[in-house]
């Protein structure tokens, strides 16, 4: 018989034990390798903004899962499971669920009605659950979670010079200077304007995703202004380094050809920083970056919901 596994709070100098586990438990290579980036994002960064359960799941002694949850900054009574990582070797006897029930009773006592397994902008790693973790697909649906939408990324190329997503920017950037238009790395005296604009234009995280993005190593934002007003921002790197978003351009300079600028200066800075690819994450537009970029379709992710019971 398996040892009786324990759920208890977790301390911050736990932080790179839980790393460490989530290197090991995360099977897929692109989230593996960003496995603490991941963890201090949902986690120390986070609870900046918003209340945050970290559990550990032990079995005689031995940390052999880790779940980090949170409520909504913007919606009262949602929480989030935001991360579920269990050993390989301890997978299938009970971890997942344990922690999930008692983040569920974590987030419960602080108000929550409804628990998604989906992200919690602007602070995720995720949109939801990949469609490849299929043990933790299968959780979700044990523990009577409903799927209410699918979500996906799109993956830009960056490991060769000659890739779409890293097509010169200098003769449309040239046009648009022709229009008054000026094209420009943003710095974190632009930060104000930048989220007024985001908040004005878009609502959402938008403004606080910038924030994370602006002057931040791994992270960074190009805009468009006319004037000084802004016209439009692209940024990458809010919460993770290797994924782009957000970016939006001005209704009125759509079809500018701002946008497919202000995308592809963001994915040379990240091609620049070694990376051989760029996940655009929680996509909307796909013929867009499909156009501007050779970007594709990749990653597919199921959101899943539960009320709880109260």
């Amino acid at each position: 018989m398996d040892a009786e596994i324990t759920v208890d709070d977790l301390t911050a100098d736990l932080a790179p034990a839980v790393a460490r586990l989530c290197a090991e438990a995360l099977d897929l290579p692109e989230d593996a390798a960003e496995a603490a980036v991941v963890v201090d994002t949902l986690w120390a960064r986070a609870a900046v903004a918003r209340p945050v359960v970290a559990l550990g799941a032990y079995r005689e002694g031995e940390l052999v899962g880790a779940l980090i949850g949170s409520m909504s900054a913007a919606e009262p009574g949602l929480g989030h499971v935001d991360l579920v990582a269990v050993a390989p070797v301890h997978r299938r006897r009970g971890v997942g669920r344990a922690l999930i029930r008692a983040a569920e009773r974590r987030l419960g006592d602080r108000g929550a009605t409804e628990v998604l397994l989906a992200g919690n902008p602007p602070y995720y790693a995720w949109p939801g659950i990949d469609v490849r973790y299929t043990p933790a697909v299968c959780a979700a649906l044990a523990l009577g979670y409903r799927q209410d939408r699918t979500a996906w990324n799109m993956t830009a190329d960056l490991s060769y010079d000659g890739s779409p997503a890293l097509r010169s920017t200098e003769a449309a950037e040239q046009r648009l200077a022709g229009q008054g238009v000026t094209v420009r790395r943003a710095e974190p005296a632009d930060v104000p304007a930048l989220t007024e604009f985001a908040r004005s234009t878009f609502g959402g995280s938008w403004d606080a995703e910038l924030t994370e993005s602006v002057g931040r190593p791994g992270a960074g934002c190009h805009l468009a202004e006319r004037d000084g007003a802004v016209l439009g921002f692209a940024a990458y790197g809010s919460s993770r380094p290797s994924w782009f978003g957000p970016m939006g351009t001005a209704p009125a300079a759509e079809g500018s050809g701002i946008g497919g600028v202000l995308l592809r200066r963001c994915l040379r800075d990240q091609h620049d920083a070694g990376l051989p690819s760029a996940q655009i994450g929680w996509v909307g537009p796909v013929p867009f970056y499909s156009g501007s970029a050779g970007a594709h379709i990749e990653r597919v992710f199921f959101l899943y919901r539960r009320t709880l019971d109260r």
